[in-house]
């Protein structure tokens, strides 16, 4: 089903499906509630006449700092049915944050979550109080301030446009909706600087749309779709978008904590997500086979390699495989194959694409072979997510996919910079137009900065060419790479690499302090608290082996020469990680000036 504009997507799907069930989500008592098509296309119809109620325009910002909640979708369709954009904010925004954006998009009503989001807002709301005008509150048990005088919850706000004028102004504007108008600003996230607000039209979301129709053929109504990600990021929100296109159910994570609780209670068929949660499924796993019997760890390990032979070999190049290997392939995904992906919750999947950062290529081979449909491939805001991904058959492991349908891309030939031209890509960064020339080629095509190579339609990652470290000894390293080579280990949690100026390569490395602390069992070693196990010596070695393991493909220039061992996990609230997990590295470089010092002491 096409549509002439997204405004009307809600619409036309409550005609066809009426009273089944289009979003479910756990409310304050860990029960799971249903909203119907019918009952989501009457938010959404209420929604956009309590805006005009308020004095919405064509065209005006609307803020939501929210965690995923139902109420993000009647706010972001309720905005395109009067032909206003959707500015979405993380629910971890710092004060300052949500001020940057406020101020930079003139923000006059912004919708809020919960009591973080609230309090932090009415503090910019105070300061800015003739910019940010009205707070429209989801959680009907948030606590005022006692000097708010101007905020409303959702449930009031709803009843005050319920009348006939609004309705005739909601469907005027309805009707003169175009693909061309704008319909989210979507900021990125200040990796390198400062947050930029990417400006996305409906055609862009209708582009979207139809691609991927293209591209998935398999996606259905009768799929039942996570939704995980913060609607901020444009993975998760494209997807939903797609969804709700498809007649899909969308289940709505509201905390990210409580994940691991929620997957075995949905049991999706469908959902994206980034590189980080395969890890530490991977990780899991891993540590699983590690600590059972000699026995189970035999038929695990044949099980893995019966399934990297049948999928890999066959299934992915569209081969009949052997018969034998089919019969045991399928015993191994009906017992242990199915017993890993019920333990956390994904046993019904169907589709799992996965962007957002690169996914190791042992991690990519792993979960393909033990038959968990991940679609790895990439994309970014700009491009309105999706450039590529592996199609079901005839996909290249360590690529990033093949390219979107009816999309360009091309290989910058002084920089192996990938660039990208077609109907998803974004027209520019609000009221940034210096910024959005640099991005731009002349023959129009948008400078991703990502590095990359092209082999027919199948796209490579190479390295980020903004990432790339300069060392004083003149040699330039991708720490990205490094990195990456670092993400499968089960005792390291996260790696990052400082290069940049320096006359060596070292690192920062956070362990799996589970995996650790019993290995340090394992072995008698000694510990009370984690700083002081990470400074024991026996730790320190074993950590130098696993780092030489590793990185055994990287030229000498590149090997991590020095690490330090942190005793915690990087931190939003100290800037060091965004809210897709993607590191900052200035942030890090200032927070950890003194451990980075000392490694180049001498």
């Amino acid at each position: 089903m096409t549509y002439y504009h997204p405004a009307e997507m809600i619409f036309r799907r409550a005609e066809k499906y009426k009273n089944r069930s289009a979003i479910r989500y756990r409310d304050k008592n860990r029960k799971w509630q249903k909203i119907s098509w019918a009952d989501f296309a009457e938010y959404v119809r209420l929604t956009s006449q309590a805006m005009i109620e308020y004095g919405v325009e064509t065209h005006e910002n609307i803020g939501i700092c929210a965690q995923n909640t139902p109420e993000c979708f009647f706010t972001d369709y309720g905005a395109y049915g009067i032909r206003a954009v959707s500015v979405p904010m993380y629910a971890t925004s710092s004060p300052a944050q949500i001020e940057y954006i406020v101020r930079d998009s003139h923000i006059r009503f912004l919708f809020v979550g919960e009591q973080l989001q609230y309090n932090n807002a009415f503090r910019v709301q105070q300061k800015n109080g003739n910019i940010l005008k009205r707070l429209i509150i989801f959680d009907p048990a948030i606590v005022r301030n006692p000097e708010d005088r101007t905020s409303v919850y959702m449930e009031e706000f709803l009843r005050l446009g319920d009348h006939a004028l609004t309705e005739t102004e909601a469907k005027i504007r309805r009707s003169n909706a175009v693909p061309e108008d704008p319909a989210a600003i979507v900021y990125t996230s200040g990796t390198t600087g400062e947050s930029k607000g990417v400006m996305l039209t409906h055609a862009n979301f209708l582009e979207v749309l139809r691609i991927h129709d293209l591209r998935l053929p398999e996606v259905n109504d009768s799929d039942l779709s996570m939704c995980f990600l913060p609607l901020t990021h444009i993975f998760e929100k494209a997807w939903a978008c797609y969804c709700f296109h498809k007649g899909v159910e969308v289940a709505v994570n509201l905390d990210p904590k409580k994940i691991q609780e929620t997957l075995p209670e949905v049991r999706p068929t469908l959902m994206c997500n980034v590189p980080r949660f395969w890890e530490k499924v991977y990780a899991g796993v891993q540590d699983k086979i590690n600590g059972s019997s000699g026995l189970l760890q035999k038929i695990f390990r044949h099980a893995i390699k019966t399934g990297r032979r049948y999928v890999l070999d066959y299934r992915r190049t569209g081969t009949k495989p052997p018969f034998r290997l089919s019969v045991k392939f399928h015993i191994y995904d009906h017992t242990v194959f199915a017993l890993l992906k019920k333990v956390v919750g994904l046993n019904r999947g169907r589709v799992f694409p996965v962007a957002g950062a690169p996914l190791a290529d042992n991690i990519a081979e792993f979960l393909l072979s033990v038959n968990f449909p991940v679609r790895y491939g990439y994309g970014l805001s700009e491009t309105s997510a999706t450039v590529c991904f592996y199609p079901q058959t005839n996909y290249t492991l360590g690529s990033i996919g093949t390219v979107m349908p009816d999309l360009q891309v091309k290989i910058d030939p002084e920089n192996s910079e990938i660039l990208v031209k077609g109907k998803t890509i974004t027209s520019g960064y609000y009221k940034k137009p210096e910024e959005t020339a640099k991005v731009f080629t002349e023959d129009g095509f948008f400078r991703t900065g990502d590095a990359g190579r092209l082999e027919g339609e199948t796209l490579y990652f190479l390295e980020r060419i903004k990432d790339l470290f300069k060392t004083s000894n003149g040699k330039y390293i991708a720490p990205q790479a490094i990195e990456l080579s670092m993400s499968g280990n089960n005792y390291i949690e996260q790696c990052i690499v400082i290069a940049d100026n320096y006359k060596f390569v070292s690192a920062l490395i956070i362990p799996n302090f589970e995996a650790l602390e019993k290995y340090a069992l394992s072995k008698n070693i000694p510990f009370e608290e984690r700083k002081e196990l990470i400074k024991r010596t026996e730790i320190i070695r074993f950590f130098q082996s696993i780092i030489e393991d590793c990185q055994k493909g990287f030229a000498s220039f590149e090997k991590i020469k020095r690490f330090t061992l942190l005793p915690e996990s990087l931190s939003k609230d100290k800037g060091e990680i965004t809210d897709t997990l993607k590191i900052k590295r200035p942030a890090i470089a200032r927070n950890y000036a003194a451990e980075i010092e000392e490694m180049y002491k001498d």
